[in-house]
Formats: C-alpha cells, sequence, structure tokens
C-alpha cells in the first residue's frame, strides 16, 4: 500500500466517530447479514446499487472492497450496478486517484477501470445494471445509494436484504468551481463508512486467517 493510501485511510478510521447514530445502525444491519451468512458457511456478497452506477455505487463498491482487504475480510464480494447502465463517470476516478489508488482505464465507451492496490489487482469496474451477468443473481444484500433508485426500483429480484445507504449524489457539483471539493468530501464519506463497515464486520470475527 502506498503512502498517501496508507495516509489516507488512516484518516478515515479516526473519523469512525463522525458517524451518525442512524448510519451506524444501517451499517449493523449490513454488518449482521454478514455475520449470518459467515454462520451459514456462506460467502457474503454486497451489491451497491444506484441509477446510473457512475458515481455512487461504484465509490461504494471500491471503498467496500478496499477496506475489506484492508481489515482481511477475503470472504466477503463487493458488486455495483445501476437500474441503467452510463459509464464510471472519470470526476469519481479521479476522487479515487487522489485517495492513492492506482487505476488504469481501458477503453472509451463505458471504459473498464482496473484498481490495484500495492501492485495486486483489487477490482475491474464498469457501469452495468444491477443484474448484469457479472453480479450475483441471487442471495446477495442489495444496499441502495441513492433514493431514486430506491424509490424507482421496488423490487430487486434474487436479494436477501435491501437496505438504503444513500449519499448526495456529487453530480451536483459538476462544472463547477466546487466541484473536485464536492467529489472529495463524498469520496471521504464513503470510505470511511465502508472501512467503519469492514470494522465492524471484522469485530464480529468474520476475518480470514492468513
Amino acid at each position: 500500500m502506498n503512502n498517501t493510501l496508507e495516509k489516507y485511510i488512516s484518516e478515515r478510521i479516526s473519523e469512525f466517530n463522525s458517524v451518525s447514530e442512524q448510519r451506524n445502525r444501517e451499517l449493523d444491519s449490513i454488518a449482521d447479514y454478514c455475520r449470518s451468512k459467515h454462520e451459514n458457511s456462506e460467502v457474503p456478497k454486497l451489491n451497491f446499487i444506484c441509477t446510473h452506477n457512475s458515481r455512487r455505487s461504484q465509490l461504494a463498491q471500491v471503498w467496500a472492497a478496499v477496506a475489506s482487504g484492508y481489515y482481511h475480510l477475503e470472504n466477503i464480494k463487493c458488486y455495483s450496478g445501476g437500474t441503467e447502465v452510463t459509464a464510471f463517470n472519470p470526476r469519481a476516478v479521479g476522487t479515487l486517484e487522489r485517495a492513492g489508488l492506482n487505476i488504469s482505464k481501458h477503453g472509451n465507451e463505458n471504459p473498464v477501470y482496473t484498481i490495484t492496490v500495492s501492485e495486486v489487482e483489487l477490482i475491474t469496474c464498469f457501469s452495468k445494471v444491477y443484474d448484469d451477468p457479472v453480479n450475483p443473481a441471487k442471495d446477495f444484500a442489495a444496499v441502495m445509494t441513492c433514493s431514486d433508485a430506491d424509490q424507482n426500483c421496488p423490487i430487486i429480484p434474487g436479494c436477501e436484504l435491501r437496505i438504503p445507504l444513500t449519499y448526495v449524489d456529487p453530480k451536483v457539483s459538476d462544472d463547477t468551481s466546487e466541484e473536485v471539493a464536492t467529489y472529495d468530501d463524498r469520496c471521504r464519506q464513503i470510505s470511511r463508512e465502508m472501512l467503519l463497515l469492514m470494522k465492524k464486520i471484522s469485530d464480529q470475527r468474520l476475518a480470514v486467517p492468513i
């Protein structure tokens, strides 16, 4: 892990006390789901869902994957999807790079991004619908990261748990002087909460021995 990413993660961990009680309850619900899957010798699968799978759900998937690795929870699988396909927004990619993640881009229309940590390929990201073949078709938790998707997609086939974990869309700042600050703020919020989620799961002794 490079120094920038290590420092970024340490800063987010130091902010755990700033997470609200309501948010902690939502994260506890996801952690409890993962614990129940582990107790049944099953792999917990988390599918983060928003409308376009371009910003919030992508950030949540990436940071959940980073956080699960940080806490040695290799038996948790993280996915993302939308109600429609667009592309992983380059502004969201940029905020991840500023956090210290190494990202390579492949293709132009709806490009695929490969994210590596410590020279190990961690995850590949591209915009897709939530039921894309690369995502689980059943036995997963649907984590709704935007209110529009939560309201307009009342049924997620195959999910065992559906829980809102909504974030304000950083899109509101696109092409303004506040763009970078807004995306970085949302990235800090999502990474902080994904790290806290995985810490809760780790505390439930879900960690896989190395």
